[in-house]
């Protein structure tokens, strides 16, 4: 066999000339795996914070307490993101650190606030383009403990609360917002198969949990996910310090191909798989509902919304954001 070499052709090279005028290059991070500093500004602990003390069996026997110190160091990462050419950073707002207790009504963190307003300032002044995610995943553990976060309708509220004040004190100088972070990693992986924060899941699925129902829960907490999205982003476009921004979620649907090509099934199989992939989270958005073949597919362990709900999600985006990851045959 012979293996032939590939050589580098400048003529199929492409560099920042080939983008449009105005296409930002970037990086991201979350909260919790970047700030550390969990006990500064004060932050409330989030499911994050529980999830790897109390099964640090499952996270590798680490945790994220001190993390890269962002928190602390952040000038100094953002030099660096100048050094090479970054035009824009993508970060979370740390919910439980802007509100230790989950709610509004229980105090706000004036510290928190402080420390995001100086990370925006600083990324402003280094010409680099602020992006600003709303929820990674750290649910405040407060909420956990009180009604079992996205579990319940409850969370729809105080989350709205939490984008509200985020809007209000950050909105006139970030113009670029993310509501959501991979809701469907975060559904599947937190109240399906457990294996992320809270780690919710049935025996079945994952002999490790030690509460959850695998295959009921990830729907009711997708469901409710997204409301919150569809009341923050109303609240967005209510809030005249955000008239000039826009607003969506953060995606990450890996791309399906039929094994094979000529075969009905396959090709079938792998427009299901897009469908409880991609559609899941993104048809209640255009459509207002979810795919057909997923109300097919799950009966009534899939929520519905009323007519009010859909008509809220119904072009609740100004952009479409996908976390590209890999692609798989589906047979």
């Amino acid at each position: 066999m012979t293996l032939k070499r590939n050589t580098y052709s400048k003529k199929n090279s492409f560099g920042r000339s080939d983008f449009p005028e105005g296409f930002l290059f970037g990086t991201a991070s979350s909260a919790y795996q970047y700030e550390g500093a969990i006990n500064e500004a004060p932050r409330g602990e989030s499911v994050w914070d529980t999830f790897v003390r109390k099964y640090p069996e499952r996270n590798c026997y680490s945790n994220a307490d001190q993390a890269v110190e962002f928190y602390n160091h952040y000038k100094e990462d953002i030099q660096r993101m100048k050094d090479i050419n970054m035009d824009a950073f993508r970060f979370s707002i740390s919910w439980p650190r802007i509100l230790p207790l989950g709610k509004k009504s229980k105090g706000v963190n004036q510290e928190g606030i402080n420390f995001y307003n100086d990370l925006i300032d600083e990324l402003l002044a280094n010409g680099i383009t602020p992006l600003a995610t709303l929820f990674h995943w750290d649910t405040p553990q407060t909420l956990e403990d009180e009604y079992n976060g996205f579990l319940s309708e409850e969370a729809v509220n105080d989350f709205k609360d939490f984008a509200a004040l985020c809007f209000e004190e950050f909105g006139d100088r970030v113009k670029l917002w993310v509501t959501l972070n991979e809701p469907w990693v975060y559904s599947i992986g937190g109240y399906d198969t457990g294996r992320k924060a809270p780690g919710r899941a049935s025996k079945y699925m994952n002999e490790a949990a030690v509460a959850g129902e695998s295959g009921l829960e990830v729907y009711t907490v997708s469901h409710n996910l997204l409301l919150a999205h569809a009341e923050a982003v109303e609240v967005f476009r209510n809030n005249p310090k955000c008239k000039d921004g826009k607003i969506g979620i953060a995606h990450c649907p890996v791309w399906f191909e039929p094994y094979d090509s000529n075969c009905p099934d396959d090709k079938e199989a792998c427009e299901r798989a897009m469908q409880f992939m991609f559609g899941w989270h993104m048809d209640p958005t255009v459509y207002g509902d979810y795919p057909e073949v997923m109300k097919k597919s799950i009966g009534k362990r899939l929520p519905s919304f009323t007519a009010a709900q859909s008509k809220k999600l119904r072009g609740s985006f100004d952009f479409v954001g996908v976390n590209y990851y890999s692609a798989f045959y589906v047979k």
